[in-house]
């Protein structure tokens, strides 16, 4: 069975957002880039399946910064193949655009699976996953928290919500939207990330151009405004208890 697992770099929210002089888009060179939440947990399932079942697991990535580690780290998992995608990728890039350039290597590939995160922190335009199916004429199925392939067929669990969750069976080849493994993302020491850096190999495939059409367009990016402090109540129990109740008054909740 061949699992191929195209992931995406987000911006890491720990660090600070930076606006470039345009407004319009964040500094690329003051972001850091991690791969997606959703994505690890993708990562992971593919890992999983194979682990069971045997087979091959290749993980794609755009070359943006950070795109090596993140690469490096699933094959410290055990993925099989890495390719970066290399090219003009922009750090406002929208999802149809890294669609299409996933696209090809999907097709060469001919993978019988392929999972992708289900969402992103930063998309303001579709799921990745959806788009790829689209394009590759294949059945999708979103929010899925579990898979298991039963020869060319996949049972996976759809989450619903209010906690619902669904059995549904595929045909396979198919794509899926993973929101959580069967596992969570297993922790990889940084010794052994570094001894897979000395023999695994990263292969680069070139996008000679990028089409960045049928995304949103952002205008203007601004950072949060601070709002009122928060009012801190000293004094004894009967004087704080006195105080909120005046506040609740105020805000006319009771």
């Amino acid at each position: 069975m061949k699992i191929a697992v195209p992931t995406q770099l987000v911006p890491d929210l720990v660090e600070e957002l930076v606006v470039d002089s345009s407004g319009a888009r964040l500094d690329g060179d003051a972001v850091r880039w991690i791969i997606n939440e959703f994505d690890d947990y993708a990562v992971e399932q593919a890992i999983l399946l194979k682990e069971r079942q045997g087979g091959q697991v290749t993980i794609l990535s755009q070359g943006l910064e950070g795109a090596d580690d993140a690469l490096f780290t699933a094959a410290a998992k055990g993925a099989d193949q890495l390719i970066k995608l290399t090219g003009d990728f922009q750090t406002d890039g929208n999802v149809h655009s890294l669609a299409r350039a996933y696209l090809p290597v999907l097709q060469a590939l001919k993978p019988d699976l392929v999972l992708t995160g289900v969402q992103t922190h930063s998309n303001l335009d579709g799921a990745l996953g959806s788009l790829l199916a689209e394009s590759l004429g294949l059945p999708y199925i979103g929010y899925v928290s579990g898979v298991v392939v039963e020869g060319n067929k996949a049972v996976v669990c759809k989450e619903y919500p209010g906690g619902l969750i669904a059995e549904m069976e595929i045909d396979l080849p198919a794509v899926l939207g993973i929101q959580a493994s069967d596992t969570p993302p297993r922790y990889v020491p940084i010794s052994k990330i570094r001894q897979v850096m000395r023999t695994a190999k990263i292969e680069e495939q070139d996008i000679p151009e990028l089409d960045y059409t049928g995304g949103v367009v952002v205008s203007r990016l601004v950072e949060p405004e601070s709002g009122a402090h928060a009012e801190m109540i000293e004094g004894d129990v009967d004087l704080v208890a006195a105080r909120i109740v005046a506040v609740l008054k105020e805000q006319s909740v009771i």
